[in-house]
């Protein structure tokens, strides 16, 4: 019974019977790329970078003036509280609670929201690097490109070229 590979795996293997199958005069022309650097360090990468700072800057600040106006309104509570009556103290640990929960509620909306934003960002960064190592490989007759593995020699690791050919890639289209 076959079951599914790990992919660290699948690309050994892959790698191995590409090797093997390839005549004995014949070299086979392979190529690594580094994901991570390209998610960090690529042109578009830092472009989605900074389209979402300034997508989510005015969120940001306005959580960020909330916490302070609650984190004002428990100080006050804290210092003022013993010489309020039961119920304005009551009232005001009503609407610092309210408060609180709305805050969390809008913290958590921001995360998921920027999350979101920040998958599909990154999907159009890989969209891009993928359209753009294809070129390559077919252009200089790579037979293998991989992505991602555990080690890879410097000398078949071809990121440099990819983040070169990104800066100068125009940006895609919405």
């Amino acid at each position: 019974m076959l079951r599914k590979l790990h992919p660290v795996v699948a690309a050994a293997l892959a790698t191995c019977l590409l090797v093997l199958a390839a005549p004995a005069n014949a070299q086979s022309k392979i190529g690594f790329v580094n994901t991570e650097r390209i998610l960090r360090d690529s042109a578009p990468a830092l472009r989605a970078q900074k389209k979402l700072e300034a997508e989510f800057a005015k969120r940001s600040q306005d959580l960020q003036k909330s916490e302070e106006q609650l984190r004002h309104m428990q100080e006050s509570l804290d210092k003022n509280g013993m010489t309020m009556s039961d119920a304005q103290r009551r009232e005001k640990e009503r609407e610092f609670s309210d408060m609180s929960r709305d805050l969390q509620r809008r913290k958590r909306e921001f995360s998921e929201d920027l999350n979101q934003r920040k998958n599909e960002e990154l999907a159009n960064v890989i969209d891009q690097a993928n359209r753009v190592i294809r070129q390559i490989a077919e252009k200089e007759n790579y037979d293998i490109i991989f992505q991602d593995a555990v080690y890879a020699s410097p000398r078949i690791d071809i990121t440099d070229k990819v983040i070169k050919a990104l800066a100068a890639s125009k940006p895609a289209a919405k």
